[in-house]
């Protein structure tokens, strides 16, 4: 089997093992921990409740992300439509899979190209940060880009989960100056993305002096990918090993608080187990700009496009639900909310 192969057939897996396995991680994200303190006088009405926002130059109904899932595959390509009409409908910002399978093969191109369904949604194009130590360039960054339409690169980074795969890439020495380069030569600005893990403070910094402009913690406590290389696995010894990092990572609330502290004025993004409005508002609260979900709107549009759009519909009225029942008009009040902390 050639790389090209590899690389579609790893994508196909992952979307086969996210629906069908126990791939959660084994911590917690500490949003569950966190609550608002109820407003029995409001002082609002419902209709008032404004969730919009502007993000990277685009306008946004909702803080809302439908994280960066898949493609490759004829099967993520319906998905990735069902996502795109979906945030179209919506309102709301989009990221694609790593597009490395398209970048190898030309024919997979059109698993990721949803400009035709969502042509007004903030889109990221994706690519993973190590590919710069196997041969990719600028160029390949441009055409990632370029390919989709896209209004920003995220560049991920997964290093535990490269160390777990069979065929992982795991030489991630000597990155940084590498991104500068992408930083400074591509036309869109950069994401810097961890895949469920987390960005500490330090990590952060040093991909800010790079160039990079976002930074999504995608911390833990929601999809383990050390988990779901594990149900890829046919060694029992490194099914073993995989199962070890079940509990590794920074939980996502306790990325973003730190980061925020830190950083006052970076956009910022929350993702990594959060599973409802109620969690992107308490995200909101903690300092992210815009909230991230995967999982959810996965298992929703592996069904259809209308369950996709109705799990995005169900998410953004929980958050204007929470926002009017604990008081916060808008992204800003709600921005100045105190979390309460169960004991």
């Amino acid at each position: 089997m050639g790389k090209v192969a590899h690389t579609s057939q790893r994508k196909a897996d992952h979307i086969r093992v996210n629906l069908e396995k126990d791939v959660q991680s084994g911590l917690r994200t500490g949003l569950e921990r966190l609550y608002f303190e109820h407003n029995a006088v409001p002082e609002l009405s419902l209709a008032q409740i404004d969730t919009q926002l502007d993000f990277l130059g685009r306008h946004l109904r909702a803080p809302l992300l439908i994280s960066s899932m898949t493609g490759g595959t004829p099967r993520a390509a319906d998905i990735n439509r069902a996502l795109a009409e979906a945030a179209q409908a919506a309102g709301i910002a989009m990221g694609l899979g790593s597009q490395r399978a398209a970048l190898e093969d030309p024919a997979l191109v059109d698993t990721y190209q949803v400009r035709r369904y969502a042509p007004d949604i903030l889109l990221f194009a994706n690519l993973g940060a190590v590919q710069l130590n196997y041969g990719y360039t600028v160029d390949h960054c441009l055409r990632a880009v370029e390919m989709v339409g896209a209004d920003a690169l995220v560049l991920h980074f997964n290093a535990l989960q490269e160390a777990l795969q069979t065929e992982g890439d795991i030489n991630f020495e000597g990155l940084l100056p590498k991104i500068g380069q992408v930083c400074s030569r591509l036309p869109v600005p950069v994401i810097a993305k961890e895949v469920g893990w987390g960005i500490s403070v330090e990590a952060a910094g040093r991909l800010l002096e790079a160039g990079v402009k976002v930074i999504d913690v995608a911390g833990a406590g929601g999809t383990s990918w050390s988990q779901v290389e594990m149900h890829r696995l046919q060694d029992p010894a490194l099914v073993q090993t995989a199962a070890a990092f079940v509990d590794w990572g920074i939980p996502t609330a306790r990325a973003v608080s730190q980061l925020r502290a830190v950083y006052p004025s970076l956009p910022l993004i929350a993702s990594g187990g959060l599973r409802s409005g109620i969690d992107l508002a308490k995200c909101i609260a903690l300092g992210a700009d815009l909230g991230g979900m995967a999982g959810p709107f996965l298992r929703a549009a592996a069904q259809s496009g209308e369950q996709a759009l109705a799990r995005v519909e169900q998410t953004a009225r929980e958050l204007r639900i929470c926002m009017f029942a604990a008081g916060y008009p808008n992204l800003s009040s709600l921005k100045q909310a105190r979390l309460m902390q169960l004991p």
